[in-house]
């Protein structure tokens, strides 16, 4: 954060109260009461923040955000290559049972011609 200083100087304003006629140990007072206020008030300028904080601020959560991406992505793949892992593993201890039968499938056979016995004789001419 970037630091505010407020310059008091505090001789010059007991010399400018007592010229206006201020009693000196008057003038002392106030003098250390205004720069007792002013540090105060640069303690809270402090931790006010700046513009040029804020864009610092932007630079530095972009870059985090984008390692947090990255991080992401690797989880992600690392856990996908775990599950396709174990969905192999599981397969090769327990294949899928082939299915043989089928009730509703219909047999497809190519037509055969009929015995010779069945077969009708041709017309005469």
């Amino acid at each position: 954060m970037t630091t505010i200083a407020i310059p008091f100087d505090t001789l010059a304003f007991v010399k400018e109260l007592e010229g206006a006629g201020v009693p000196p140990a008057q003038a002392e007072v106030q003098a250390k009461v205004l720069s007792g206020f002013l540090q105060k008030v640069e303690a809270r300028l402090k931790e006010l923040v700046t513009k040029g904080d804020l864009e610092l601020t932007k630079v530095e959560l972009r870059k985090e955000i984008e390692a947090a991406k990255v991080e992401t992505i690797k989880w992600v793949v690392a856990t996908g290559i775990i599950i396709l892992g174990g969905v192999v593993t599981i397969n090769r201890f327990f294949p899928p049972v082939p299915i043989y039968y089928q009730p509703f499938a219909q047999e497809m056979r190519l037509p055969t011609a009929p015995p010779q016995d069945l077969r009708v004789p041709a017309p005469s001419r």
